[in-house]
C-alpha cells in the first residue's frame, strides 16, 4: 500500500465514525469553551493532571500525502491522533466525559508526576510556515492570552521553515510570560512510519506540561532551545535546529535534564500581557564585497524604520568606503534603527576593530550575539513601543529583554559561600570542581530558604552573587517565594519576583505561593502575586468546596483572601451549594455581609432543592439574615492600594 492510499484510508475512517441516530455536530469547535468546561468537573485534579493547549497552525507534522505531494488536511490531525495509542489514552479520557467530542486528549503514562491532558485548536486555514505573517503571530499571541489561566503550558505545531522567526517574534510579543510556550514540528509527517514528529510532539507536550520553563522555546530532536536563540541549520536532517551561541535549556534522553540556571525569567512585577503592534517596515541587509553606495541608499530609504545589518566577522564593515558610511549615518540621523550582527553563526559583535568602530560612530547599534531572526523580531517589537522615544528604543536594543543576547555577569564568592560550603567540603573531603558544584547545589536551597524565613534580603543578595539559584525548592519543593508568602514577608516577595522567582512553582503537595498566601490570609502578598500574573490552579468546583467550608466556619478573612486571589465566589460546589447559601445555613453573619457585597448571581441562585439564600433564611426564621439579604448594598469593590475592601472592618 503506497503513502497516498494509506493516508486516504486513515482519513476516510476518521471521518466516518458517527453514531447512528445521533444528530450531527461540529467535529472540531474553533473555540474550546465546551471542552475547557470539563476541567470544572469533579474528576479533574491539578495535582495529578497537567493541562496543555496545542495550537495547530499547519506545517509538515500534520500533513497528508495527496496527489503526489504533502499538503495540509483540515480536521484530520485530531481524529488521527485518537487512533494512535502512544499519543492518546482513550480509556483514561472516558473518566472525564462519555462524550467523545468533548474528551481531552490524554498522553499515555510517560513516568512524569502528572498525566498530561491536551486539547488541539486547529487554525483555519492551515498554513505552510512560508506563508506566515505578523498577523498569524498576533493570532497565536491572542489565543495564548485568552486561554492563559486555563492551561499550564502551550505547544504550537508549526512548519520548520520559519519556526525560528515565529519563536523569536512571540518571545517579544508575550510580555511577562510565566508558562512554557513550545514550538515544534517535524521533517516527516507525524503519521509516517519513519516520522520524527511523534518524538517531537510528545517531548514538547511533556516539557510544556510538567516543567516550569517560562519561555518561548523550540523543541526539536530531543533538545529544547530558547526560541530567540534558535535557527534552522538543516533542511533534510532530523537535527534541523541549532542554538549557536547558547547551550540547550533541556535535553530529553533516558532522563530529562534541565539547565535551570539558564532559564530566563521576567524581572518585572507585571501580569502576563501581549503586544501585537509589531512594525513591519524592517529588513535584513547583508554586506558583501563591492556592494555599492547606491544599493545601500536605496535600501535605507523611507519607509524603512529598522535594519538588521549582517557584517563580517566580529562586526566589521568597509571603513574606507566613506560613501557607504555616509549612507548609514544619514539613515540613523533621521531615526532609522540599525543593528549590527555578524554573518558568522557563532560569536559576538566586538567593535574593538577599526572597521567595527567606523560603524559604531555612524550610530549603528552592536547586536552582540543575536541571531538574524531575533534581531529582526526585536527591531519590530521595539519600534512598535510608541511609549518609548528614539533614545529609549536604542537603549532597549542594547538590553537583554528576553534572553536573546549574552550579558556577561561577574560572580563574587560571598562570605557564606566561603565559610560554610568550604567547611562542609573539608569535612566531606571534597576536592574536585565537579564535587564542589554538586555540594553547592545541595546546600544552596536550604541556605536560601533559611535566609528567606529570617527576612534577610541582604543574605539572599549575597547568595545570588555567589551563584545560587533563588528559584530552586528545598526537599519539600518549597521555594523561597512559598516561604515568604506564607510568612507575610512583603519586601522579600517583591525582591524574589524582581529576581525572577517562578510564581507558578508548586511544592510537593501541589500548592503555589498564591495558595499559601490565601491559606494564611496575606492580603498584600496576594495583591502582589496577582499583579505579577499568579492565579489559582485548583478547579472551580474544588475552590467552591473550600469556599463553602470557609463560610460554614464563618472565616470571613479567608473569603476575602479567595476574593483577592480571583476566585469566583458564585461558583457551586459538588452539591450545588454556593458559599452564600452555606453561610446562611450556618448563620455565619459576617460572611453573609461580606458575600452579599461581592457576589453577582448567588444572591438569587437556587440550589438543587429550589432554595435561594433568602428563602433559606426565611425557612430558618432568621430575621437578621433576612434583613441583610433584603438590603443588599452596592457591590463592594477592591481598592487599588492596600488590598482591603471598602466598608470592610
Amino acid at each position: 500500500m503506497d503513502k497516498e492510499t494509506s493516508n486516504a484510508e486513515l482519513h476516510k475512517e476518521t471521518q466516518t465514525t458517527e453514531v447512528v441516530g445521533k444528530p450531527e455536530r461540529k467535529r472540531h469547535p474553533s473555540m474550546l469553551e465546551e471542552q475547557i468546561s470539563i476541567f470544572n468537573s469533579l474528576e479533574y485534579d491539578p495535582q495529578k493532571h497537567a493541562r496543555v493547549l496545542v495550537l495547530y497552525t499547519g506545517g509538515t507534522i500534520g500533513m497528508c500525502w495527496k496527489n503526489g505531494a504533502y499538503c495540509p488536511e483540515p480536521n484530520f490531525l485530531v481524529d488521527a491522533i485518537k487512533r494512535y495509542p502512544h499519543l492518546h489514552d482513550s480509556s483514561y479520557a472516558t473518566v472525564f466525559t462519555p462524550d467523545v467530542d468533548l474528551q481531552p486528549l490524554v498522553l499515555p503514562d510517560c513516568h512524569e508526576p502528572k498525566t498530561i491532558l491536551y486539547y488541539v485548536k486547529e487554525y483555519d486555514p492551515l498554513l505552510d510556515s512560508s506563508n506566515m505573517t505578523a498577523e498569524e503571530w498576533s493570532n497565536i499571541a491572542k489565543d495564548i492570552y485568552d486561554q492563559y489561566e486555563a492551561f499550564d503550558g502551550f505547544v504550537i505545531l508549526h512548519g520548520t521553515d520559519t519556526m525560528s522567526y515565529t519563536a523569536s517574534a512571540l518571545s517579544f510579543m508575550l510580555e511577562n510570560l510565566g508558562k512554557p510556550v513550545i514550538l515544534t514540528g517535524s521533517q516527516i509527517p507525524i503519521f509516517e512510519v519513519r516520522s520524527d514528529g511523534r518524538d517531537n510532539f510528545i517531548g514538547a507536550l511533556v516539557l510544556a506540561g510538567c516543567y516550569k520553563i517560562p519561555e518561548v522555546c523550540i523543541y526539536f530532536n530531543h533538545k529544547l532551545l530558547r526560541g530567540n536563540r534558535s535557527t534552522k541549520v538543516d533542511n533534510s536532517a532530523f537535527d534541523a535546529f541549532d542554538s549557536p551561541n547558547m547551550k540547550p535549556i533541556a535535553s530529553v534522553e533516558i532522563k530529562i535534564y534541565v539547565d535551570t540556571d539558564s532559564i530566563f525569567r521576567p524581572h518585572k512585577l507585571n501580569k502576563f500581557a501581549f503586544m501585537t503592534n509589531m512594525i513591519q517596515n524592517v529588513a535584513v541587509l547583508r554586506l558583501f564585497p563591492s556592494i555599492t553606495a547606491s544599493t545601500v541608499k536605496y535600501f535605507l530609504r523611507d519607509p524603512i524604520a529598522g535594519v538588521v545589518l549582517q557584517t563580517y566577522g566580529a562586526g566589521n564593515g568597509p571603513q574606507k568606503r566613506k560613501d557607504i558610511l555616509d549612507a548609514f549615518r544619514e539613515a540613523t540621523d533621521r531615526g532609522v534603527l540599525i543593528i549590527n550582527i555578524s554573518q558568522c553563526s557563532r560569536g559576538v559583535v566586538n567593535p574593538s576593530y577599526e572597521t567595527g568602530q567606523a560603524l559604531l560612530e555612524c550610530g549603528i547599534i552592536p547586536g552582540h550575539d543575536m541571531t538574524p531572526e531575533a534581531a529582526l523580531a526585536k527591531l519590530s517589537y521595539v519600534l512598535g513601543k510608541t511609549e518609548w522615544d528614539y533614545q529609549q528604543k536604542r537603549a532597549m536594543i542594547l538590553q537583554n529583554l528576553r534572553g536573546e543576547l549574552t550579558v556577561k555577569q561577574s560572580r563574587q564568592l560571598s562570605i557564606i559561600d566561603a565559610d560554610l560550603i568550604e567547611a562542609v567540603a573539608q569535612v566531606m573531603q571534597v576536592s574536585s570542581s565537579e564535587e564542589m558544584a554538586a555540594l553547592r547545589r545541595v546546600l544552596y536551597p536550604s541556605l536560601i530558604c533559611n535566609a528567606t524565613r529570617s527576612g534577610s534580603i541582604a543574605t539572599l543578595e549575597s547568595l545570588k552573587s555567589a551563584g545560587a539559584n533563588l528559584r530552586v525548592g528545598d526537599y519539600d519543593g518549597n521555594t523561597a517565594l512559598h516561604i515568604a508568602a506564607t510568612n507575610g514577608l512583603v519586601d522579600v516577595v517583591k525582591f524574589l519576583i524582581d529576581n525572577g522567582a517562578n510564581i507558578f512553582a508548586e511544592d510537593q503537595w501541589g500548592y503555589t505561593a498564591l495558595d499559601n498566601a490565601v491559606r494564611f490570609d496575606r492580603f498584600e502578598i496576594i495583591r502582589i502575586l496577582r499583579a505579577a500574573g499568579a492565579h489559582l490552579k485548583q478547579s472551580p468546583t474544588k475552590i467552591a468546596s473550600e469556599l463553602c467550608y470557609t463560610a460554614a466556619k464563618d472565616e470571613v478573612d479567608r473569603l476575602r483572601s479567595f476574593y483577592f486571589a480571583g476566585a469566583n465566589l458564585d461558583q457551586e460546589d459538588y452539591n450545588g451549594c454556593t458559599a452564600l447559601l452555606t453561610a446562611v445555613r450556618h448563620r455565619s453573619v459576617s460572611c453573609v455581609k461580606f458575600l452579599v457585597g461581592v457576589c453577582e448571581s448567588s444572591i438569587s441562585q437556587k440550589d438543587r432543592c429550589g432554595f435561594t439564600p433568602y428563602s433559606e433564611a426565611e425557612r430558618m426564621k432568621d430575621k437578621d439574615l433576612m434583613y441583610i439579604l433584603s438590603h443588599i448594598p452596592p457591590k463592594i469593590k477592591q481598592t487599588e492600594s492596600g488590598g482591603k475592601l471598602n466598608g470592610s472592618p
